[in-house]
């Protein structure tokens, strides 16, 4: 009602039906609509999945060919003359899609979860009312809190970089996240929560934490097939698959492990290894507080054969070494596929 109001003046045509985990045959509705409406501007009122849908929508809209294109080809939208301008009113904080570029959009027909981007698609503006939570379901707010969590530890925990801002950037968000994540969950309305939340939620995903440091993204990559394949939400695949990632991985990745399990955790410990590998169950520990399920048994049937879709999936697409170090090969994805049943 608040933005109905404010558009008073405005000619506007509502689209509504955008799922979690936007579908691309759904968005591309919209896409007719403006093209033959000839609208000018789009306003993306919703969670990080109504505004990831409407940058693929105005990345389409005067895309030239076919639209599926922009996700399997992963093109790059430079060119704000070639995209149709949009603003966001966020009601959801989890994905920093009101500060950031990027966008995942699901592909129905052939089970994908697919990425989109480009500095073109920034918002114009973004509204974040921290008061906008209050009414949110407690599961909403749960996820949201470890979407956050685990976008920062995407581009946290590779391998020590000289680069004690970032990190310290990164553990910041994560602190404030364990310290007020179960309490907003119970308590949106606070406002103090709340604000400190939707912040978090943005920081951890508009771009600063990558300044400079290499990234992962594979729990992401994986959790995002885990999504296409059998609806889990995004924030409870990326539960299930991050510390499973970290185990298989964690050859490469204990050192960062242990800096984040002491200043993050203050976990004491003889050895780099130790402190490492209890970081990572004080994560799953927190997960669980947050009422993850952390293995994808307990939220999906007929899981036996995942591992070799996903594989078989990345090894199509030629995603055969992923990772910081490009050290996550499809053998790598097998074992922590295997290992998050």
């Amino acid at each position: 009602n608040q933005v109905k109001s404010a558009l008073s003046d405005f000619e506007v045509v509502e689209f509504g039906g955008i799922e979690p985990n936007p579908r691309f045959e759904t968005l591309m509705k919209a896409v007719g609509i403006i093209r033959t409406q000839n609208i000018g501007f789009i306003l993306a009122v919703g969670g990080g999945s109504v505004i990831d849908g409407v940058k693929f929508i105005s990345a389409a809209v005067n895309f030239e060919g076919n639209p599926a294109d922009i996700l399997i080809k992963r093109i790059l939208f430079k060119d704000v003359s070639k995209v149709v301008p949009f603003g966001t009113v966020l009601t959801l904080p989890a994905t920093g899609s009101e500060m950031n570029s990027g966008a995942v959009i699901t592909i129905e027909s052939t089970q994908e979860k697919l990425t989109l981007g480009g500095s073109a698609l920034f918002p114009v503006f973004s509204i974040v009312d921290p008061l906008f939570i209050a009414s949110l379901p407690k599961r909403q707010l749960q996820n949201g809190v470890v979407d956050a969590f685990m976008h920062t530890l995407e581009q946290y925990i590779t391998y020590p970089h000289e680069a004690p801002l970032q990190d310290r950037f990164a553990e910041s968000i994560l602190q404030t996240l364990i310290e007020i994540g179960p309490e907003v969950a119970e308590n949106p309305s606070d406002y103090r929560l709340a604000s400190n939340f939707v912040w978090c939620a943005t920081m951890a995903l508009n771009g600063l934490l990558q300044k400079g440091v290499p990234s992962d993204w594979a729990t992401h990559m994986i959790g995002h097939e885990l999504t296409a394949l059998y609806e889990i939400d995004h924030a409870r695949t990326l539960a299930i698959i991050g510390p499973n990632l970290y185990k298989v991985m964690f050859d490469t990745k204990k050192d960062k492990l242990a800096l984040y399990g002491k200043r993050v955790w203050n976990i004491d410990g003889n050895s780099v290894e130790q402190i490492a590998a209890k970081a990572i169950e004080k994560t799953v520990d927190f997960f669980h507080t947050m009422g993850m399920k952390t293995k994808i048994s307990e939220n999906a049937s007929n899981y036996q054969n995942t591992s070799d879709f996903i594989v078989n999936r990345f090894q199509e697409r030629g995603w055969v070494a992923l990772g910081e170090k490009q050290n996550i090969t499809p053998d790598k994805v097998r074992e922590i596929v295997e290992l998050s049943y």
